[in-house]
């Protein structure tokens, strides 16, 4: 039995499907350029329809796996270009989402020290790997650095599913919903972490504000 956002991701599964049965490679490129770039086109069903393709002979495996890795890349370079030009605008200026210099200076510490392996490994995640661009850019990762690193993470998710796709043939969909569970577990995940680390922040919240303050004045802390 599907779970329950089936409902509410068919619509958007049958966009997808129709969209490469009318553009073929394009479409896929399209597809996957677009969900790269945080817009809530579902890379799963995309690739798992892509493989159906080939298994039906419309398409060749090597086709809609160079389409799907272009289409990731596409969205990727934009949105880490959104997250790198606009860093200043969107979260430092910004008032809904607003980090302040020391939240920032966190973010670049973070990737300086950890980044390659957290470019790489989110690509392979669902939901996290559409919006693991934005913080790169916005840390400043080096272009070519995060280039390679998002292809390498994206390179197993595509051929991964167009394989799936393609072996599976006409129950593709059937696929695509019990897949929706790693959905879930990536979502609660997520939750558990921000709420750790809101926690985390609001218990040492004094402490890191006097610290920063100290750092910016040049008083001695303690």
């Amino acid at each position: 039995m599907p779970l329950p956002s089936a409902d509410l991701t068919g619509p958007i599964v049958d966009f997808c499907v129709n969209t490469i049965e009318s553009t073929g490679l394009a479409g896929v490129f399209l597809l996957m350029a677009a969900g790269s770039a945080c817009i809530p086109i579902p890379s799963e069903a995309v690739m798992l329809f892509a493989g159906f393709s080939v298994s039906n002979g419309d398409q060749t495996l090597i086709g809609v796996t160079l389409a799907g890795l272009a289409g990731n890349m596409a969205g990727s370079w934009l949105t880490y270009a959104i997250g790198y030009y606009g860093r200043v605008d969107l979260l430092e200026k910004n008032r809904l989402i607003h980090l302040s210099p020391s939240r920032l200076a966190w973010v670049d510490s973070w990737f300086k020290r950890h980044g390659d392996a957290t470019v790489f490994f989110a690509r392979l995640l669902p939901l996290v790997r559409a919006f693991i661009s934005l913080p790169a850019g916005v840390a400043e990762m080096p272009f070519w650095r995060f280039t390679w690193l998002t292809a390498l993470g994206s390179l197993p998710w595509v051929l991964g599913f167009a394989l799936v796709g393609r072996a599976v043939g006409d129950n593709w969909e059937s696929w695509r919903h019990h897949l929706q569970v790693l959905d879930y577990l990536v979502v609660a995940a997520i939750v558990a972490g921000v709420v750790y680390l809101l926690v985390k922040r609001r218990r040492g919240g004094g402490d890191e504000e006097s610290a920063a303050t100290a750092e910016r004045t040049g008083t001695p802390v303690g």
